[in-house]
């Protein structure tokens, strides 16, 4: 089981850039897919992006296409996502998941996760 924690959020103002870093704990770190997801308040939990197990593929949501960057340092044991140019509506608390069989359409299919991290874009 790869256990995972999350650290980069905060507070930023609009048309700002954060990096947010999933530290993984384990050996199986990359033999497994690695996904952003986020989650406003009051409402479920959202896909971000995806990237497969060498960092070679990567999946966007429309909503961040072009702004987000998703990467991963399998030697580090880490995956990354890099967050330019934040609107309001990226206020959310950030997830990172993996999962062996990921399907970014389904939260389902990834079955381990970290805690979260808050991220708040002011206007």
């Amino acid at each position: 089981q790869v256990q995972l924690v999350e650290s980069g959020g905060g507070l930023v103002q609009a048309g700002g850039s954060l990096r947010l870093s999933c530290a993984a704990s384990g050996r199986t770190f990359s033999s497994v897919a690695m996904g952003w997801f986020r989650q406003h308040p009051g409402k479920e939990r959202e896909f971000v992006a995806i990237i497969n197990t060498a960092g070679s593929s990567t999946t966007y949501a429309d909503s961040v296409m072009g702004r987000f960057t998703i990467s991963r340092d399998n030697a580090r044991n880490t995956g990354y996502l890099q967050m330019d140019r934040l609107k309001p509506e990226d206020t959310a608390v950030y997830y990172c998941a993996t999962s062996f069989f990921p399907n970014y359409k389904d939260v389902r299919s990834f079955n381990n996760w970290g805690q979260g991290t808050q991220v708040t874009v002011s206007s």
